[in-house]
């Protein structure tokens, strides 16, 4: 799907290349063994420089998220847009057939076929999935890129002390900072978003939509936490890997969004006309695949970005990639350019990297020290960690 691909939330995808047999970074000083085809090496080395080349894996992971983010803006910020668990199915619906395709073809060798008791474990946690990415998507619909970017780096504080209330886990200063900076950065674009709104010819109206948008975003901050926190409760023993997640995840989620959508939205053709209005019907039809498609892409990348690089560049390129992704609101949105909005901007991806460097030198602590209990890991990592263990 594509807001859980979105927002640095993401499985390991099977990662191949040249590793160390510890699991860590590729050995510099090993080299690498001569081909025993010199023709099979000169036709795979200009693949091979770019699938090596950490440059082409960071960009590659940039332009999936962002476009991921500007992709699902443009499908549910149509005027009459209101078919939101229609399109997160047809999102589902895409990467299962995009995996299964992966699996027939042989470029997916390690996916389990479908569990019943797996699957009746991992429901719950689907539900979770259901309730982020609904309300993400529906937060996205009232409020621009950057103030939708901006208050996505308030779900790292909830995911924070519920770790520290549910898992043992510590806030260090510099993570306190870094919170705080992530809190100044929310209040400043609000500030500055209402601010806008007011002036405005429609006032009210706009007030009504950025109020709506605010009242998503808090649900998706809390939804969020808790689908990441009860999937690191979970996965360990649920015995995943690599593609299992996303698999399950998608699998499950089909009946639920389809039925919802069935239920809860109109299905007549007078309000179907008006969210594909025949002008733009096509490319919201695209747009709608592609973000299936963009879910997978997503995962890839990442896994793509960490063999090629490491787990602390990965980290950093997720919080530096927050300022292209705002600023590709203000690019293809319109969204209002005022100086609180650009100082919001700059104080959230400040905050991104101080959290970032903070979860750095913290991991860098507890590696030269000798601890007496075993270190708490960020929920995120922490699944990654059980699914590649078990």
């Amino acid at each position: 799907m594509a807001d859980k691909k979105n927002e640095d939330y993401t499985i390991r995808m099977p990662e191949s290349g040249s590793r160390s047999p510890f699991g860590g970074e590729k050995d510099l000083f090993i080299p690498s063994r001569p081909s025993r085809v010199a023709q099979h090496n000169t036709l795979v080395s200009p693949f091979a420089k770019i699938e090596n080349n950490p440059t082409a894996s960071i960009l590659a992971y940039c332009f999936a998220s962002i476009s991921m983010t500007v992709v699902n803006k443009y499908v549910v910020s149509g005027s009459e847009w209101n078919l939101n668990f229609f399109y997160l199915a047809v999102q589902s619906i895409v990467c299962i057939a995009t995996i299964e395709i992966l699996k027939q073809v042989g470029v997916i060798t390690n996916l389990a076929p479908f569990d019943v008791n797996k699957g009746r474990r991992w429901f719950p946690i689907s539900l979770l999935l259901v309730g982020m990415i609904y309300t993400s998507t529906k937060a996205l619909q009232y409020l621009s890129v950057p103030v939708y970017t901006i208050f996505k780096n308030l779900t790292i504080i909830v995911i924070a002390y519920g770790e520290v209330l549910w898992f043992g886990g510590s806030v260090t200063p510099l993570a306190l900072l870094s919170f705080g900076l992530m809190v100044l950065s929310s209040v400043v674009a609000a500030w500055a978003d209402t601010r806008h709104a007011g002036q405005t010819a429609q006032a009210a109206e706009a007030l009504a939509t950025l109020n709506a948008g605010y009242a998503w975003m808090g649900l998706n901050v809390f939804c969020t936490a808790s689908y990441i926190l009860g999937m690191r409760k979970v996965i360990k023993s649920m015995n995943f890997k690599d593609w299992d997640t996303m698999f399950y995840n998608n699998l499950l989620t089909i009946p639920v969004l389809v039925v919802c959508s069935l239920v809860a939205e109109d299905w007549s053709s007078a309000n179907l006309a008006q969210n594909f209005p025949p002008e733009t019907r096509n490319a919201l039809l695209i747009g709608m695949i592609y973000s299936g498609l963009g879910a997978i892409l997503i995962s890839y990348c990442s896994a793509w970005c960490i063999r090629v690089t490491s787990s602390t560049t990965y980290s950093m390129v997720g919080a530096l990639n927050k300022l292209p992704l705002a600023v590709s609101g203000l690019i293809f949105f319109s969204a209002p350019v005022t100086v609180g909005s650009v100082s919001a901007i700059i104080i959230g991806f400040v905050s991104g990297i101080v959290y970032t460097w903070a979860k750095v030198r913290q991991s860098e602590l507890a590696k030269n020290s000798l601890p007496t209990a075993q270190p708490t890991m960020s929920a995120s990592s922490q699944s990654n960690r059980d699914a590649a263990n078990s």
